[in-house]
């Protein structure tokens, strides 16, 4: 290595090579030291290391390090640290495999190429011995993803797959990254390891701070598995291995939290599986899983169209669709007049075909669809059929359908207000039957009114139901602030948290871009009540919420829950309406028992229908 420069105190060092101005001799130092650095035992050497990231960060395509021996460089290091634990725990070397196998994945990320030459370098075994756990958690993160990357590409995939380990290994930490996260670091400050403190943190923040990088590094420690696994799972000889129902059951759940929202996490994988026939048996056989991509189909979530692609394919084959179809179709048909959904063009026409299809190539005996599923295809195909027969219409009848249905729709109105929840109902649904198909508008607000009596009516899977079809039915798709809000509150009733937490905050999204007048003059567009909902159901779906359950870290006691190391905001969270009303009623929290309870949250909301309180962002033709 070249001499340093004379105001740097160290020989040869990295960052003065760096500098060199002759491009010929700094090509020839950093080969150099690539070469030597993993048989040099001196301080410091977690320096050019680190630097080495940063630029593998910023400049992840350029090809200079990659030439001149980085990757043999990094994995003589891992090696290094693996088999010589006197020289990993001297000076800051403990942070080295970390930083080498984060080099490796930054480097492979993009370029084939760069992939082939790490493969070819050998930095798979290594990697491989790092993701077995041989130091710990924060390097299990980078070494998977470090495979993850280099098992994308097709030129090195087999040499990934030949280990036959790392499968199994990334199903394992999958499942169980989470709980290794919050026992070795979350759960107990005093026994956190230092290192891990400062790369979670950069070495700025405190113990919040470092609780809060360690929940998105979870987060990223189970979607990365899940990405390396989901490499494997495009080979059909490996789903026999995938598809256990310890993990397939589980897969749904792995949803990522708010801090991953870029990967499609759990849902993701399930939609690989489900592609190929032979995964499709085990998912259709596994309980709960279709429950669960019903969830996730009627839900706001970005990944809303996997799980509906998921339900499709498992309804087209023949082998799955008679398991599912029971089950899968009350969804489906809420989504029917879906039209766009990210890359999905006329959906809602996919849906209703592949409904169809399954009416018609089902049998008799015990393969039949249910007369209840028959009945909800054909109010569906009926629709379809009576938005063909409207296009031929007179303009004129339509405009007296479509003044017939507002003129029923404001006598619901009138019935709401007067505390008359079902009669209402009962006219929102005469409306739906008159007004045009075309209508959308219209029929936005009758569904989203009706889910409003529903959800006091204590019906909470029917206004799941109608704010989902008002929510699919409104340009944009998925951003009716009431019928999110309605359903949010509705998946509350029925305890599914993450559901109703991301409903929620498209809720609030909706309100701060309001141009309402009423909201526009208030100083904080978001109201209270759905900031406290967000914090309860951002408590029930913390993405630690299990482990701290099975460590001790949270005592449950209905859906509340003591969640250890969280500050826990203890106030109840109240519905629309006693929110509206100013909690004339707070104070008096002590019921008897939960008949009590919910006989005067019934009462307050009546109340707060009859003085007009019971919704927010008011308009003119909604109650």
């Amino acid at each position: 290595m070249e001499k340093a420069s004379p105001d740097c105190p160290y020989p040869g060092c990295f960052f003065c090579v760096m500098k060199e101005g002759n491009p010929s001799k700094r090509r020839s130092s950093i080969l150099k030291f690539f070469r030597e650095l993993p048989s040099q035992d001196d301080d410091g050497q977690v320096l050019p290391i680190s630097g080495l990231w940063n630029t593998a960060m910023a400049h992840p395509n350029d090809p200079e390090f990659i030439e001149l021996g980085i990757f043999e460089c990094m994995s003589a290091l891992i090696w290094k640290g693996l088999k010589n634990r006197r020289w990993l725990s001297h000076d800051q070397n403990i942070y080295i495999p970390y930083y080498a196998a984060h080099i490796i994945g930054s480097y492979t990320m993009n370029m084939e190429e760069f992939a082939e030459s790490a493969v070819h370098s050998g930095v798979i075994p290594p990697l491989v011995e790092l993701l077995r756990g041989r130091l710990t958690w924060v390097e299990q993160r980078v070494a998977v993803r470090a495979l993850g990357h280099l098992a994308t590409y097709a030129s090195t995939f087999p040499s990934v797959a030949s280990h036959g380990e790392i499968l199994e290994l990334s199903i394992q930490l999958a499942m169980s990254s989470l709980e290794i996260v919050y026992s070795h670091f979350y759960q107990f400050v005093d026994r956190r390891l230092s290192y891990h403190c400062d790369l979670l943190t950069r070495g700025m923040g405190g113990v919040e701070m470092e609780s809060r990088k360690a929940e998105e590094w979870a987060s990223q420690l189970q979607c990365w598995s899940l990405q390396l696994i989901n490499c494997f799972a495009f080979k059909s000889e490996f789903l026999s291995t995938i598809c256990k129902p310890e993990f397939l059951v589980k897969l749904p759940g792995m949803w990522g939290g708010l801090v991953n929202e870029t990967s499609p996490a759990g849902i993701g994988l399930l939609r690989t599986i489900c592609h190929h026939k032979l995964g499709r048996g085990p998912v259709a056989s596994c309980p709960g899983i279709i429950e669960a991509l019903c969830n996730i189909a009627c839900s706001s979530d970005d990944w809303q169209y996997m799980a509906i692609d998921c339900l499709l394919w498992l309804l087209q084959d023949p082998s799955t669709c008679h398991k599912v179809i029971d089950k899968a179709v009350p969804a489906l048909v809420d989504l029917a007049e879906i039209s766009t959904l990210g890359d999905h063009k006329k959906l809602g026409d996919s849906i209703v075909n592949v409904l169809q299809e399954c009416t018609q190539s089902q049998g008799t005996g015990r393969n039949s669809v249910s007369s209840r599923t028959k009945d909800q295809i054909e109010e569906i195909v009926n629709s379809r059929h009576r938005l063909k027969w409207e296009k031929n219409m007179p303009k004129e009848d339509l405009h007296i359908k479509q003044a017939a249905a507002l003129v029923v729709k404001l006598e619901g109105n009138s019935l709401f207000s007067a505390g008359n929840i079902s009669g209402a109902a009962s006219k929102y649904s005469e409306a739906l039957a008159l007004c045009p198909m075309r209508s959308k508008k219209e029929r936005v607000v009758l569904y989203s009114n009706r889910a409003q009596c529903h959800l006091l009516l204590q019906q909470p899977l029917a206004a799941i139901s109608d704010a989902t079809r008002a929510l699919c039915i409104h340009n944009p798709v998925n951003r009716h602030a009431k019928s999110l809000w309605r359903r949010a509150q509705a998946y509350d009733m029925i305890g599914l948290a993450k559901e109703s937490l991301l409903d929620a905050i498209l809720f609030i999204n909706e309100c701060s871009q309001s141009t309402d007048p009423d909201l526009s003059l208030r100083q904080n567009k978001v109201p209270d009540y759905a900031e406290r909902l967000v914090k309860k159901q951002m408590r029930a779906a913390w993405l630690f919420r299990d482990a701290a359950v099975k460590h001790g870290g949270v005592h449950c006691d209905g859906d509340g829950g003591d969640i250890y190391g969280q500050e826990t905001d203890d106030s109840e969270w109240e519905t629309a309406s006693e929110s509206d009303m100013g909690n004339d009623d707070q104070g008096n929290g002590d019921w008897k028992n939960e008949d009590e309870r919910n006989d005067h949250y019934d009462k307050a909301s009546i109340k707060g229908v009859k003085h007009g309180y019971n919704v927010q962002l008011m308009e003119d033709d909604e109650p």
